[in-house]
């Protein structure tokens, strides 16, 4: 008999989602984006997620299903070319999410030690953390899943005490004024920053895939994921506050790619900086890990329900084949976006995903017991957000938005495909 995930490991699984690499990756470029505003963004960000949550709460506890966000979309709309291509979607999003933290990994590991210079350190550095923790999925599961526990207190411990410094350490910065409203960016850009971060806040969804396994569901479930969102905000708003209180935007701007690192240096010298660089790396390579596992098992969910073909449920070397295919696709994409085109691709494939959730949320509100108006709320404001992120994206990273639009339409036409050449009834 499996033992039953309690309250405290099911927020721990929304949290330690969320608190991944996200935040050591995208933590500059929202104030490069947002300027002082960028606690506001955060919370822009995090107030879509928490609308978005209400969905999965009553979606997991009608449907409680360890394909989680797939069994969501495919109980809204059937088993069609639509809800096949969002399906589609969340692998390949999930292979955005693990370019994201490889290139977060990249960008801090030539801080401890560097081999030729940043440039190239960084090619090798993201590229050779994919190849391990690939390495590892393959040897055990087992092993994935300590590494994750670990990593998950780890983190945790180092960022609160950095954000309990930081809080210390801001009075008589020079740099505090920095977070008064005269610096903050104007309200569209502010949403745009929000929207770019996005991925920041996507792995609250993985409590889904653990909803058949968590105890007293009716209880646990809307409070795991609750709880857990709401923790997350305030952390990335006392967070965003320190580091732009800390630091001056020329300084941040300089630093980042590892800007959290950097904003530990003032506080604790030297020591700080490479503590925080040390979470960075234990968090992100955490993150690929659990990403890769999670991964191959959405392709393996998609492709058992006739939606991918079904040679994704092949095992290879004891995993299914979608393992290789999520690794090699991670190393491409960390290999040859920027870290702001690999955020833009993310955010827009999640906030895509999240507003189909809402609208599965509000097509089965009666089945469900919703109060309708709030999974509808979550649809407009994700497609919204995700309309504000297109057109403020255009001009500042089109390279971005072309990656994603490319990437949705991929998605839906190999889905079409499938279905009109390959499926057979």
């Amino acid at each position: 008999m499996n033992k039953k995930i309690g309250l405290k490991e099911a927020i721990s699984i929304g949290i330690g989602g969320m608190v991944g690499g996200g935040i050591f990756a995208v933590l500059g470029l929202a104030v490069i984006l947002a300027k002082g505003g960028t606690p506001v963004a955060f919370l822009f960000a995090g107030i879509i997620a928490l609308v978005t949550s209400y969905s999965y709460v009553k979606l997991s506890l009608a449907y409680p299903d360890r394909g989680g966000t797939v069994k969501f979309v495919n109980q809204g709309f059937g088993y069609t070319v639509f809800s096949g291509g969002i399906n589609n979607l969340l692998w390949v999003s999930y292979v955005i999410m693990l370019s994201l933290y490889a290139s977060a990994f990249g960008s801090y590991a030539p801080n401890l030690f560097s081999i030729v210079n940043s440039t190239v350190d960084y090619h090798i550095y993201a590229s050779l953390v994919v190849l391990c923790a690939s390495a590892i999925n393959y040897f055990s599961i087992k092993v994935v899943g300590e590494i994750e526990s670990y990593a998950v207190i780890i983190k945790l411990i180092i960022l609160l005490a950095f954000v309990a410094i930081g809080i210390y350490g801001l009075t008589g910065n020079p740099n505090l004024p920095q977070l008064s409203p005269e610096n903050w960016e104007k309200p569209l850009l502010l949403v745009t920053a929000g929207m770019v971060i996005f991925v920041a806040y996507e792995g609250f969804e993985l409590i889904a895939n653990a909803v058949p396994d968590i105890e007293n569901p009716e209880q646990n479930i809307p409070r795991a994921y609750y709880y857990s969102v709401v923790f997350v905000i305030v952390l990335y708003i006392v967070i965003a506050v320190v580091t732009v209180g800390s630091l001056s935007f020329d300084k941040i701007a300089d630093s980042k790619d590892y800007v959290l690192a950097e904003a530990a240096r003032p506080l604790l010298g030297n020591t700080g900086f490479i503590i925080i660089t040390v979470a960075a790396l234990i968090s992100t390579f955490s993150a690929i890990n659990a990403t890769l596992y999670g991964g191959s098992r959405v392709s393996y969910e998609i492709a058992e329900d006739d939606e991918l073909p079904r040679e994704l449920t092949y095992q290879l070397w004891n995993q299914p084949v979608g393992l290789l295919i999520t690794a090699v696709l991670t190393l491409i994409l960390s290999n040859t976006l920027n870290l702001e085109s690999i955020s833009t691709a993310g955010s827009v494939g999640f906030l895509l995903i999240f507003s189909v959730v809402n609208l599965s949320g509000y097509r089965l509100s009666a089945a469900t017991g919703s109060n309708n108006v709030v999974p509808l709320s979550g649809f407009v404001l994700c497609s919204l957000a995700l309309a504000v992120l297109i057109q403020q994206q255009w001009n500042a990273n089109m390279t971005g938005v072309m990656v994603a639009l490319f990437i949705v339409f991929f998605c839906f036409t190999a889905e079409w495909i499938y279905k009109r050449f390959y499926f057979r009834q």
